[in-house]
């Protein structure tokens, strides 16, 4: 009887852990100040912006990243744009990273970004 007691106690503890670690650290967010106009799936971004990546929205097909225009003083502004990103696997890195590329406009677009300390990568669609 005080075995099974204690067993239900143990796997009533580890589905209450396992819950928490679900809902922590499902927001990841950088904050970097573009100083050329960036293309961000069909938006031109720039100045400082608080970029946010939510893990929950993702792992329900929604839109997991917003980029907010950013204010030191008052903090995240209006949203920007949104998406649903592509996730790639990479190394992790110290500090947030973004790949542009080109167009042949000649103004530049984000294709990916990674968020510092994280090991996951976000492609960005063109639109």
């Amino acid at each position: 009887m005080r075995s099974r007691l204690l067993v239900g106690t143990a796997l009533l503890v580890g589905m209450f852990g396992a819950a928490l670690v679900a809902h922590s650290g499902t927001k990841h967010s950088s904050i970097i100040n573009l100083l050329d106009p960036v293309l961000v799936k069909g938006e031109m971004v720039m100045g400082p912006v608080l970029i946010v990546h939510d893990d929950l929205k993702m792992a329900k097909g929604e839109p997991c990243t917003t980029f907010y225009r950013f204010d030191k003083k008052t903090g995240p502004q209006e949203a920007l744009v949104s998406f649903h990103c592509q996730p790639v696997e990479r190394r992790v890195v110290a500090e947030t990273t973004l790949t542009t590329n080109y167009q042949a406009s000649g103004c530049k677009r984000l294709v990916e970004y990674q968020i510092a300390g994280d090991s996951e990568a976000h492609g960005v669609p063109a639109r």
